[in-house]
């Protein structure tokens, strides 16, 4: 192991849903340990994440794609592997939620949450995956899954469906590509300020059953993916495959 296991000098990071949120988050973290940043963005502008890595002396490209379309999402890797040459580390990280009763779960908005939390990361890890063994250097793949791929949830079935498979995915894709010096591992938020728990947030009640069940008594932060994403980057994990990691403030130890 090198003497800084946690250095991510002259390596470059495929962060997808980067603009904000966890995205925003992990990418800064890798910045900060040394990797330049392929912002992969769709709705929001990076301008603001672009700035704060060039501050840190890292180099950032962003690319825009919808990756709701499969065509989108391989062209961009493609992209990007011309861009920079070598892409060391992938992390898909966006994803999107829909809520309604099970009774009435359109099946539109089914297809959408499985296109992009389940879909886009196969196609993404599989264009990486031949990427880095043609290169014959390894590689870093991370995906993000959630504390619903533990549990059921309510309300939000495509989401939990679509996490649960996050975590098969994770493990099915360590099993074949560790033998190539590849790790593919998770990281498992637990209930993060963000976008998407912004409904939550603002329902007083549910907000306050969530933050009674969390130890740490606090929602999560992107900051506190930092380390679990800086670790899973970097090579203090090159004999960890298939894992996923909860950050969630001890949620699953209750």
């Amino acid at each position: 192991m090198p003497s800084n296991a946690f250095d991510l000098d002259g390596r470059t990071a495929l962060v997808t849903g980067a603009a904000t949120g966890l995205g925003r988050g992990i990418a800064l973290a890798l910045a900060e340990a040394g990797a330049d940043i392929v912002a992969v963005h769709h709705r929001h502008d990076p301008a603001d994440l672009a700035r704060r890595v060039r501050d840190l002396g890292r180099r950032l490209v962003a690319l825009g794609a919808d990756l709701s379309d499969a065509g989108q999402a391989r062209d961009m890797f493609e992209r990007a592997s011309q861009q920079c040459g070598h892409i060391d580390i992938l992390v898909n990280n966006a994803g999107i939620i829909r809520r309604a009763d099970l009774p009435e779960f359109p099946e539109q908005d089914w297809h959408e949450v499985m296109a992009v939390n389940l879909t886009t990361p196969f196609l993404l890890s599989q264009a990486a995956a031949r990427h880095m063994i043609e290169r014959g250097r390894g590689g870093k793949i991370i995906h993000v899954a959630s504390m619903l791929s533990y549990q059921g949830g309510i309300r939000v079935v495509s989401y939990a469906a679509s996490k649960h498979g996050v975590m098969g995915l994770t493990r099915a894709m360590a099993n074949e590509l560790a033998p190539h010096g590849i790790n593919v591992n998770a990281i498992a938020p637990g209930y993060m300020a963000t976008a998407n728990t912004q409904a939550l947030r603002d329902d007083f009640k549910r907000s306050a059953e969530i933050l009674g069940r969390i130890p740490a008594g606090r929602w999560g932060e992107p900051e506190d993916l930092a380390g679990a994403a800086v670790f899973l980057a970097s090579p203090a994990s090159d004999y960890v495959h298939g894992i996923t990691i909860p950050v969630d403030g001890g949620w699953l130890a209750r």
